[in-house]
């Protein structure tokens, strides 16, 4: 018999509670021949304990039930049973309980749908705005580039029109950008460009000033004295809209395409226009990317091809044959999109070339463009028509299809040129079988009747022998053409009208018996239609506007630049439209921070050592003999190497503290060593041409981005900005072969950057290899048993972050260069450097 014997899990809640606190997880024991059912009513009885798990009054039972649940579920086990006892503990205040009853409800909601609604009530409750608001607006303060991506993540879905919470850490996120997870910067920078664009005024003025070394009015943009120099009429772009552009433009070198593509949005929509040019170079890189990736932004590329951006690289979108028939199409709207008078006859002999392509909507396509250059480029219409016209020739019948219909849209623009290309059309009309070019060729026939009197009865007449066998829209054209003749060559064509008339009346589709039955009472005078009958030739003889050869992708302009409304071209449920500029910026304090003037004292000669923390408050401890003293401060200078100079005039000068204020949250050491009394900063005397030289180091924390700041005398200021070298941000680590492979294959994926690179036969063997890598980052030598594998590997300086670096040599001088970090920005700036190191001569 099946005896709880044969089950020594959880048989009651005091076993459970034991085994819970004793650690342990007792197995299933089975023999002989009762061992499959006994395995089988296992997974019943277990999950008859774990319910009364869930019920228990003890958080940590009802804990480690939802954590063997779950691993159930990743096992792809059925739970589904355990739905209503999981469902009672989503009120839990456990936060690690509720997050594991999340995981289990999104899984199983839709299947325990009227169970599942019972938590309703319990998320509306959790999401309510002011808690939760709370914990946001805290978060959002946190220094931790980890932090910043998901906090925003949950603003946007929580509060996003709570703008107010932004303003006190925008400079904050712009600084931290650079270092946050890829997907983090995408939503970051989305929501920056929505905030940008309530904030500040639009920079696309005529009047539009732009310095890029303004940086004074960064920190005093608030300065009645710059209020009132500045003209109010004349556009100055503000300091901090400077400084998302700024901070965003390195991301372009992502291997990311997503955040790529969220740089270039923010720029097509903040940047001044002379400035959006900057990301072409990256999107034309991004056509190397997967095809289903070009595919998703092909409206992006389209808009922005509209501005002339990527002329400079129009090769770059020719046509390979080995493009998907979607990457192709894109390829055909950009070029069409850069031709204008200079490149129109290069780009029309690629299109030749494309309208032989097997792919036959991808000619039907090509011709289209033909006839909207021929249509926007005055210079080549005889041109495109004439070449056009040469297609009718061809075998292919959706080539000649798209012709005529391409054809009688450019004849419409100057009908009075072209007669003979009409009576042309007439003639291949019975070799053409496509119903749209057949109902084309009627149609012009019918407009421009009067102009080939002698050959548009003959086509009525051939029409109506077939008139029972065509196409809907064949006959309605054959209709219409009837009806013209009927009003301007009566005598030749009254009969062949009524009888195409009598066979529309009884025809199948009640739209053509409609027609017929309109037609007839318009032309055909009687008592009935004595007065419509007077407009018949005003009604069907009236000159026509021509059409507009317009892109399949116009009018998307009106949605944010990459989101999913864009591409769908109709606003989708949760877009966030994009505002308007604003007439008047808002005020530009809402983003200042408390400071607190620095603080002086004396100093005899001693090692100054200094330690700055880039926070909102920031504060240094100095150090020299056995004292130590803190304060706190906000403003001081940090540089590689500063001479600071004097202004020339005879009368010495007094140098004031000198300043640097730091936008970024690293930490920075600095080292001053002085052999003379003095009151530091820098208050003594320094006579003409006199100098003090200061050496400090700076830890930039992993970050690659150039740290800015500002020296301050009394009547001057110098702007100083230094980018760190990516390699002299690591230190060296010691691995064997086996433990670099290992680490390696954790490191996979979008931790991986790699290239291949072609190297010069000296620069092939290890010593020369071991001093270039050397010479550029600061790693060490990893022991390879292979002497075709070059292996590196080093630690950041900060963080402690493996970066590993792999060589291999391949036939022909080639090479595969690879970098395995978590840190991607760093990886993809140190794999440069070593490009150019490794192929020098």
């Amino acid at each position: 018999d099946l005896s709880n014997s044969h089950f020594p899990l959880y048989n009651d809640q005091g076993s459970a509670e034991a085994a819970v606190e004793a650690g342990q997880e007792t197995t299933p024991t089975s023999s002989g021949s009762g061992a499959a059912f006994g395995l089988f009513s296992t997974d019943f009885k277990k999950n008859e304990d774990l319910k009364e798990m869930l019920e228990s009054n003890k958080e940590s039972l009802k804990l480690e039930a939802m954590k063997r649940i779950v691993g159930l579920i990743s096992k792809g086990k059925n739970a589904s049973e355990l739905f209503p006892a999981v469902v009672k503990n989503v009120a839990s205040k456990n936060i690690e309980l509720k997050k594991l009853v999340y995981v289990y409800l999104v899984r199983y909601a839709e299947e325990q749908q009227d169970l599942a609604l019972l938590s309703i009530s319990t998320f509306q409750r959790a999401l309510k705005k002011e808690q939760l608001i709370e914990v946001i607006e805290k978060l959002l303060k946190d220094k931790s580039t980890l932090v910043a991506g998901s906090v925003v993540v949950a603003f946007e879905e929580v509060c996003p029109d709570r703008i107010d919470l932004i303003h006190k850490n925008f400079r904050k996120l712009c600084n931290l950008l650079v270092d946050v997870e890829e997907w983090g910067q995408v939503v970051i920078i989305n929501m920056l460009t929505r905030y940008a664009r309530t904030q500040f005024t639009s920079p696309w003025r005529e009047d539009a000033m732009f310095d890029e070394n303004n940086e004074k009015a960064f920190y005093d943009s608030d300065s009645e004295e710059k209020k009132g120099q500045a003209d109010v009429k004349t556009y100055i772009m503000d300091p901090d809209h400077r400084l998302l552009l700024r901070n965003t433009k390195p991301l372009l070198q992502s291997r990311n395409t997503a955040v790529v593509m969220a740089v270039a949005q923010l720029y097509w929509h903040l940047a001044p226009k002379h400035e959006v040019s900057i990301v072409t170079k990256s999107l034309v890189r991004l056509l190397r990317s997967h095809r289903y990736i070009v595919v998703a932004f092909k409206h992006c590329y389209n808009l922005l091809s509209k501005q002339g951006m990527f002329e400079p690289y129009m090769k770059s979108f020719y046509v390979r044959s080995t493009d998907s028939t979607h990457i192709k199409t894109l390829k055909l709207e950009i070029l069409t999109n850069l031709a204008n008078e200079a490149n129109i006859s290069t780009i029309l002999r690629e299109f030749q070339t494309y309208v032989k392509s097997q792919d036959k909507a991808f000619a039907a396509a090509t011709i289209q463009a033909i006839g909207r250059c021929a249509t926007n480029i005055s210079e080549v219409t005889d041109t495109c028509l004439n070449g056009l016209v040469l297609l009718l020739s061809n075998r292919d019948e959706s080539v000649v299809a798209e012709s005529v219909v391409v054809i009688k849209k450019l004849l419409q623009t100057q009908p009075n040129q072209h007669s003979d290309i009409i009576s042309h059309m007439a003639k291949l009309f019975d070799n053409i079988t496509v119903p749209m070019a057949r109902a084309s060729i009627l149609w012009l026939m019918g407009e421009y009747c009067e102009r080939v009197p002698k050959i548009a009865p003959d086509v009525l007449r051939k029409m109506a022998k077939t008139f029972t066998v065509e196409e809907d829209i064949v006959k309605l054209q054959t209709v219409n053409l009837a009806a013209k003749l009927f009003l301007t060559n009566s005598k030749q064509t009254k009969l062949l009208t009524q009888y195409i008339l009598n066979l529309g009346k009884y025809d199948q589709n009640y739209d053509i018996r409609d027609r017929t039955r309109f037609i007839r009472q318009l032309i055909v005078p009687s008592e009935k239609s004595s007065t419509l009958n007077k407009y018949a030739r005003r009604i069907l003889l009236a000159s026509k506007p021509a059409p507009v050869l317009e892109s399949a992708f116009k009018d998307r302009d009106r949605f944010q630049l990459g989101t999913l409304s864009h591409s769908l071209n109709i606003k989708t449920s949760g877009y966030q439209e994009l505002s308007e500029w604003p007439a008047v910026a808002p005020d530009p304090s809402v983003r200042n921070v408390e400071v607190i003037e620095p603080v002086k004292f004396l100093l005899k000669s001693a090692l100054f050592q200094l330690q700055v923390s880039f926070t909102e408050k920031p504060s240094y401890s100095c150090s020299f003999g056995n004292a130590t003293r803190k304060t706190q401060v906000v403003k001081m200078l940090v540089c590689s190497t500063l001479l600071l100079r004097p202004t020339p005039p005879p009368p010495p000068l007094i140098c004031s503290p000198f300043t640097a204020s730091f936008p970024t949250l690293h930490t920075a050491l600095l080292s001053f060593t002085f052999s003379s009394p003095f009151i530091f900063p820098f208050s003594e005397r320094l006579e003409p041409r006199a100098s003090v030289t200061v050496s400090m180091g700076i830890d930039f924390s992993d970050s690659t981005q150039a740290a800015n700041f500002q020296l301050c005398t009394k009547e001057d200021q110098f702007s100083v900005s230094i980018q760190p070298a990516v390699g002299e941000l690591l230190m060296p680590s010691t691995m064997t072969e086996a433990d670099f492979c290992k680490e390696q294959k954790k490191l996979l994926g979008m931790n991986e950057t790699s290239a291949t690179i072609t190297m010069t036969t000296a620069n092939t063997s290890s010593q020369t290899i071991n001093k270039q890598v050397l010479s550029v980052a600061n790693v060490g030598v990893a022991p390879s048993s292979q002497n075709n594998f070059h292996r590196f590997a080093g630690r950041t300086v900060s963080s402690g972050a493996l970066v590993l670096v792999s060589l291999e040599l391949k036939e022909s001088s080639s090479a595969l260069l690879t970098i395995n970090t978590e840190k991607s920005i760093m990886a993809s700036m140190l794999l440069q450097d070593l490009k150019q190191a490794l192929t020098e001569a």
